[in-house]
């Protein structure tokens, strides 16, 4: 019975250092609040990219901790869903995985009279993935063409549709055919530089994500397809690019920093912000975050390519974001 009277006090004790943790974490963010001033409280919603859906759930984290009051919901319908959705005004930051085309462009300007401001948050590739077993070492953009289209419009004399053609004893049989839906910013740069703005092979599976389409290649030697650099896995492997001079170029972060990997891309934030006009404070603290070394070293760690610096900080600027950040 004696023993008793001290359970209670441990009890407390154990429930005040679970309650330390959090205790810290709100407080860091609110004295991060009140550090720029008065508390920011709004919802940020987002519509597109499927690509980028991981990274703005990772920014939408850091914002959380550094402005409590903000919180990001996120729509990952693909790139092709955020211009409608800026036009319709249902949300004013749009996240894609390849520039707005000329036709989503002059809708946005004849529903809202001014241009939708174009930002370049980080640099993605494209891969060419096959089995990790597959001898091949890499593709020029007339295989590539060969490979996933009928049109041929790169130069190719003939389709090619099985391993053989290229020169392989292994894998036998036909080549497996896997990439992305027609909503994907990602299928719309394959198609336009590994097909020269070709058709795609009626057999080719699509499917929703990135993830997906290496899935399918790592549980079949026979297949192939293309992905976003930073969904590798050991099961696939990426091939390098063979250029026309014959150079073979692997899809490595420095390539794609540089421009040289023919694959590479920039990845995007569409913003309704009209001329004239500051940003909204969520919007600002937001971008303020993206566009930071904090911000950047969250596209490193999801496998994307950060900014370089000067670009990074003349976006800033355009912004009127402090330079500091």
């Amino acid at each position: 019975m004696s023993a008793v009277p001290f359970r209670r006090p441990l009890l407390w004790l154990l429930l005040i250092a679970c309650c330390v943790p959090l205790f810290q974490v709100q407080s860091q963010a609110q004295a991060d609040d009140r550090d720029s001033g008065e508390a920011i409280v709004g919802t940020l919603g987002t519509m597109g990219s499927d690509t980028m859906a991981g990274l703005m759930l990772r920014w939408g984290e850091a914002l959380a901790r550094r402005h409590p009051g903000i919180r990001l919901q996120l729509q990952a319908s693909g790139s092709a869903s955020a211009p409608p959705a800026l036009v319709a005004g249902t949300t004013r930051l749009g996240p894609m995985s390849r520039p707005m085309s000329e036709v989503e462009r002059r809708a946005f300007v004849a529903r809202h009279g001014y241009p939708p401001r174009e930002l370049t948050v980080a640099r993605d590739a494209l891969v060419v993935v096959v089995h990790r077993h597959n001898p091949l070492a890499g593709l020029g953009r007339r295989e590539l063409d060969a490979v996933f289209s009928d049109t041929q419009r790169c130069g190719a004399p003939a389709a090619i549709r099985d391993w053989q053609a290229l020169g392989l004893d292994w894998p036998e049989g036909r080549i497996r055919l896997h990439g992305r839906n027609a909503a994907s910013g990602t299928q719309a740069l394959f198609r336009r530089v590994a097909l020269c703005g070709g058709l795609f092979r009626p057999a080719i599976n699509e499917h929703p994500g990135s993830a997906a389409v290496v899935a399918a290649v790592a549980e079949d030697p026979r297949a192939i397809g293309y992905a976003g650099l930073n969904h590798l896995t050991p099961g696939v492997k990426a091939l390098a690019h063979r250029d026309d001079d014959g150079t073979l170029r692997a899809p490595d972060p420095e390539a794609v920093r540089r421009g040289e990997y023919a694959l590479s891309r920039e990845l995007y934030l569409y913003l309704n912000l009209p001329p004239g006009e500051a940003l909204p404070p969520p919007e600002r603290a937001f971008l303020d975050l993206v566009l930071s070394p904090a911000g950047q070293a969250i596209v490193e760690e999801l496998g994307f390519v950060a900014l370089p610096e000067a670009q990074r900080r003349r976006q800033r600027r355009a912004l009127s974001l402090a330079d500091g950040g």
